[in-house]
């Protein structure tokens, strides 16, 4: 009996802590909020890693984790490149960004904003001997190194510039200073410690891409509007008792979290098209893109792969030890390092040196030598899948090596080899997707570039998809008739 009071009293006390126990958690939890801060690590002075430590830092990752201080947050990073960042904010992975985020009305349209905490204004960067870019109207017909998902880019396409589309603001330098490309429009503050920290100097601001401030703010989903109150009463706080000023103070000697002077930026009405009109403008540039960077890139690699591929094989079946030790090192090289790697090795890695090749020249170049190094080995099996007897009959009737090796063992084994080469093909179409990040206009890159200005992520890259599993398909149905074809001889 006793026992069962001592159980029925703790029952109550368990209802008790079940109603009383939530009334305080809440303040707790709120407290420890965990917001996932999406950023590039990238892009000095706002955001990169400490050369010494290795750490995450910048001006935006200290307004931020000042914010969150402020807020109540439990701030957690997550790094991506920039044109990566919106969609994952999108797709719930991030809460909110913060990487110097340009206020612009087709983001206005989707996002949310908090109360700015950068002004800044644009400057034209050129090579250090180019004197005839020093404003915006000099842009018309030259061609600019953007970031696909930036204002900047805007920018220098309304003045006229041909836009090459780069991951981030490094590459872009780099293309300048070889002179691959004209210029960069981009953010003054970035650019001038870019050349303070750097010491680079074959680059220069040669003038100012207008006379509009623009302002910078976390963005935030349309969901999160009390994330957003969140953070626009941490940032009037850190404003009103000098933090922000103080942070900026630390990183660029003034105070850029003031609008200096009174010019507002300049909104305009929005141009915002429904899904439907955007997947229709654009496909006809993914169509163009395949026509004229997809399908040429694939041919071209492809049937100079194969080259490479016929020689490697011959030389790692080649009795003379230099060559086959040669083609060993080729073939393990190739196939021990990412085709990404290799492609920017051969655009950028090359182009320090003084090797400047063509963006679709250097495409072709890497994925020739990394179909070479793949096929060399279903070439080099397929030779050894033809009988012994076939090399005995052709020498018995006189021939020598390169005889019988041409007109009756290649002819083998060239059948053999149609089923795994394909297969090497299909990959090569959809890894030509590759060839966006080295400026080739291809497919993929007229998808990113709609995407990154209009945010219809889902549509647009399954819509690019489609173009590929076509293209795949076209090729898959191909197939059969060339077995049949190279077969027609065989009993």
């Amino acid at each position: 009996m006793r026992a069962s009071r001592l159980l029925l009293l703790a029952a109550a006390c368990g209802v008790l802590l079940g109603l009383f126990g939530p009334v305080a958690e809440p303040a707790r939890a709120d407290s420890e909020r965990v917001v996932r801060v999406g950023t590039e690590g990238v892009y000095p002075p706002f955001t990169y890693r400490d050369p010494d430590t290795n750490e995450l830092t910048g001006f935006d990752v200290e307004v931020v984790r000042a914010i969150g201080e402020e807020a109540g947050w439990d701030v957690q990073f997550v790094e991506a490149p920039f044109d990566s960042l919106f969609p994952a904010l999108d797709s719930g992975r991030l809460d909110v960004i913060a990487n110097q985020v340009t206020i612009n009305d087709e983001r206005k349209a989707r996002y949310l904003f908090s109360t700015p905490y950068t002004y800044s204004h644009g400057v034209i960067v050129t090579a250090v001997d180019t004197d005839d870019i020093t404003t915006l109207a000099d842009l018309k017909g030259r061609t600019a190194a953007q970031t696909a998902s930036s204002n900047w880019a805007q920018v220098a396409k309304d003045a006229g510039a041909k836009v090459k589309y780069v991951q981030d603001f490094g590459p872009g330098v780099a293309l300048v200073a070889q002179g691959r490309v004209d210029a960069i429009v981009n953010d003054n503050i970035a650019v001038l410690d870019y050349l303070a920290t750097s010491g680079n100097d074959q680059v220069k601001i040669a003038g100012d891409a207008g006379d509009e401030v623009l302002e910078q703010a976390l963005a935030f989903t349309k969901d999160e509007p009390e994330l957003r109150d969140e953070a626009d009463a941490a940032i009037q706080r850190l404003t009103d008792d000098g933090t922000l000023a103080r942070i900026s103070e630390k990183y660029f000697g003034a105070d850029v979290t003031q609008r200096e002077g009174s010019t507002d930026v300049a909104v305009g009405a929005s141009d915002a098209r429904s899904r439907w009109e955007v997947l229709q403008d654009t496909a006809w540039p993914m169509f163009r893109g395949m026509l004229k960077g997809t399908i040429p890139l694939t041919l071209v690699s492809f049937a100079a792969g194969l080259v490479i591929a016929v020689a490697a094989a011959l030389a790692r079946l080649s009795s003379i030890r230099p060559l086959d030790w040669l083609a060993r090192v080729y073939i393990s090289i190739i196939r021990g390092t990412p085709l990404l790697v290799q492609l920017f090795i051969v655009f950028f890695g090359l182009g320090q040196i003084g090797i400047k090749l063509d963006p679709f020249v250097a495409a072709c170049i890497a994925f020739s030598l990394n179909v070479g190094g793949y096929a060399a080995e279903i070439v080099r099996a397929s030779i050894l899948s033809v009988p012994r007897g076939q090399y005995e009959a052709a020498t018995s009737i006189g021939m020598d090596y390169w005889q019988s090796m041409r007109r009756i063992v290649l002819p083998q084994a060239t059948r053999i080899a149609v089923p795994p080469l394909s297969n090497t093909l299909l990959s090569l179409i959809k890894d030509s997707a590759l060839a966006s990040l080295v400026l080739v206009p291809e497919l993929f890159r007229e998808a990113q570039i709609t995407a990154a200005n209009t945010f219809e992520y889902l549509p647009l890259y399954t819509m690019a998809a489609l173009y590929y599993w076509v293209l795949c398909y076209l090729v898959s149905l191909a197939q059969g008739p060339l077995e049949r074809r190279l077969s027609r001889h065989l009993a």
